[in-house]
């Protein structure tokens, strides 16, 4: 007879090759757990010692049986699970569902970008709010899409370099005196690499509009990024306000394209 510290010679039961399955019901470490015995005592009497063991005893015990392969734990499956569901799902967390097919951004950058959007974004459909192929090249435009909503909103702008690059704004584009937003506004570019521009805390010039420009930035007499009230021309320089450089090629740009998209 084989000594695993569960069978007992006296028992009175004889069962050949008698399989035992627990499925994670035998105590607190949670096992899974196969026996192959030759000499056992009843199911009830095994369920009872096998409480009694521990995960590294249990292990101890397989060997002994020589069968190593044949135990496995809560925590190992619990995390090739999570594996499996880390490398299936990870991609597709990062991939917000669009009201509209986007011209100016690939998947990977809308996967980039949505990493980098503040938490209270997180969840929300992508609403395409206004676009220059939808409502022309107008500013005024621009200001009238925004009537209403309560959401931030992102500038996604195409040059006619091919370059891509913009803002997210904290709240909807809109005519203001002065400056305005919070510092979940950041600027972003594509051009050459995806880089993040968050807020330095240096000043508070985030946003400001009026009918004849969109501007983000400030500091030193440069705008970070200025649009034309005709959405045509345009312009980045460095700025305090986040701390970046050039967003485009040149300092100087043509507008092919823009997007604007609001979360809700």
């Amino acid at each position: 007879m084989h000594d695993c510290g569960l069978c007992t010679q006296d028992s009175g039961e004889y069962l050949i090759k008698l399989l035992v399955v627990g499925a994670g019901r035998w105590g607190a470490a949670g096992l899974v757990v196969v026996f192959l015995c030759s000499v056992v005592v009843s199911v009830a009497e095994y369920h009872r010692r096998i409480d009694a063991l521990n995960s590294e005893e249990l292990r101890t015990l397989c060997r002994r049986l020589q069968v190593p392969s044949l135990i496995t734990t809560r925590e190992d499956t619990n995390s090739k699970q999570a594996t499996n569901i880390k490398t299936d799902l990870e991609p597709e967390a990062f991939r917000p569902n669009l009201s509209d097919p986007s011209e100016l951004l690939q998947p990977e950058q809308i996967e980039k970008l949505t990493k980098s959007l503040p938490p209270r974004t997180i969840g929300y459909p992508w609403t395409l709010v206004y676009s220059t192929a939808k409502h022309g090249m107008s500013l005024k435009t621009l200001y009238r899409t925004m009537l209403g909503l309560d959401t931030p909103v992102l500038l996604v702008i195409k040059d006619s370099d091919g370059q891509i690059f913009g803002a997210l704004a904290s709240e909807p584009f809109k005519v203001s005196d002065g400056f305005y937003g919070t510092g979940e506004t950041f600027l972003f570019t594509f051009s050459p690499d995806f880089e993040v521009f968050k807020w330095t805390g240096d000043n508070m010039f985030f946003i400001k509009g009026d009918m004849d420009s969109l501007a983000f930035g400030g500091g030193g007499g440069e705008f970070a990024l200025w649009l034309d009230g005709d959405l045509y021309h345009g312009r980045s320089h460095s700025c305090k306000t986040f701390g970046n450089h050039t967003l485009s090629k040149r300092e100087d740009f043509i507008i092919q394209d823009i997007e604007i998209w609001a979360f809700e």
